[in-house]
């Protein structure tokens, strides 16, 4: 079993997780995930996936709030 990454952006300045969640999505090969760790909901990055990467991923909440927000991502 492989461990899968994970990216805890709950540090990192907001002007820069989004690209740097896009630059971890793009390295991953199809069929690989890594798992998403925010202090807010992600659902404006959800909507900026279906934008730019429409079908290849899917994205399910490991957990919602109040205080951490975890979705897996993976690659289509």
């Amino acid at each position: 079993m492989t461990r899968e990454t994970v990216l805890d952006v709950r540090k990192i300045p907001p002007p820069q997780r989004h690209p740097l969640i896009f630059e971890t999505f793009d390295a991953l090969e199809a069929g690989q995930a890594f798992e998403l760790v925010n202090d807010h909901d992600p659902k404006p990055l959800y909507y900026q996936f279906q934008a730019e990467r429409p079908g290849r991923f899917s994205w399910t909440y490991l957990e919602a709030g109040p205080t951490v927000w975890r979705a897996r991502i993976e690659k289509r």
